[in-house]
């Protein structure tokens, strides 16, 4: 499989290019950035260390890189402000987000290719890639809240003193303001989260506070995300790629599950070589419905000012 990172020269690409190469699973990974040099700096590097990962082609180019790309990865975009919401990136990164999709679609696609974003205001921008581009919907995901989850489960799991790896609590709707933590399902090693030891209402606040805070609290830090927002590109590209049905919260196009039709947001969604090939419903809590039906009214009345304006 050959997996395009339009940015790849940037944070996040790199680092997503770089998660691949460690996963071992893709076939071929191509960098694609308007900064050549950085871009081929950035492969050169991945390059350097090949002898000791796995046996990959690496390469750095343009965007005809898409031609015969089987997944196609855009975290080319602005970066978000420490203060600003990923919603305020909207009038900043539509218009060069459109221009990424219009040079991507003079190169034509692959049939079966999948168009990843990543990119934010990234449930938004989804949406925008799906009426731009000549695929099924289902073809069109974003990262939604994986990177959330991930980073949900990973502030529990230090807040609780258990391995990461056996927290499972995710997030639906909105990668941004909006997002809704799920806490009615949550587990702890399989056990029910309310009844672990430890855990307090108190608690559960805290931990949701900071998940919610952990994007501007990075940006600030240390200039943006990188490692975490790689592994989770990588996480969702091995699904594709190995077509194993994996269940994630990637962001795409809601036909009725929860009620919510016409906007891009995380549900349950069973993710392969498709894409997208279903979404679960599960039961959730009264609050936890209302606000992911929030989430989707939030998202779709910014949609409506992007696509009339």
């Amino acid at each position: 499989m050959k997996v395009s990172i339009i940015g790849g020269g940037g944070l996040v690409g790199s680092c997503a290019g770089f998660a691949l190469q460690a996963g071992g699973i893709v076939k071929e990974i191509a960098l694609v950035d308007v900064n050549k040099d950085l871009c081929e700096g950035q492969a050169l590097d991945l390059i350097h260390g090949a002898s000791i990962m796995a046996p990959q082609k690496i390469t750095a180019g343009g965007t005809e890189q898409v031609t015969d790309s089987d997944v196609i990865v855009i975290t080319a975009g602005l970066r978000r402000k420490p203060d600003e919401s990923r919603l305020d990136l909207i009038n900043r990164n539509v218009s060069l987000f459109k221009g990424i999709l219009t040079d991507v679609k003079s190169h034509g696609l692959k049939k079966d290719a999948i168009v990843f974003v990543v990119s934010n205001p990234v449930d938004i921008l989804t949406y925008l890639a799906m009426n731009e581009l000549s695929l099924p919907a289902s073809q069109v995901i974003g990262l939604g809240t994986v990177l959330d989850t991930t980073r949900l489960r990973s502030m529990l799991a230090l807040r609780l003193d258990v391995p990461a790896t056996q927290v499972n609590v995710t997030i639906f709707g909105e990668h941004g303001d909006s997002m809704v933590p799920i806490w009615s399902n949550a587990q702890i090693a399989n056990l029910p989260l309310d009844k672990y030891p430890g855990v307090t209402p108190s608690l559960i606040a805290e931990v949701e506070k900071k998940t919610r805070g952990s994007g501007a609290e990075v940006i600030k830090k240390k200039g943006g995300a990188g490692f975490a927002v790689g592994v989770s590109i990588a996480d969702v590209v091995h699904s594709i790629a190995l077509d194993d049905d994996r269940i994630l919260p990637v962001s795409s196009l809601q036909n009725g599950a929860y009620g919510i039709q016409d906007v891009c947001l995380s549900v349950p969604t069973v993710v392969g070589r498709s894409g997208v090939k279903s979404h679960i419903e599960v039961e959730l809590w009264s609050k936890e419905k209302t606000a992911l039906v929030k989430s989707g009214n939030v998202l779709r009345d910014t949609l409506a000012k992007v696509l009339n304006g």
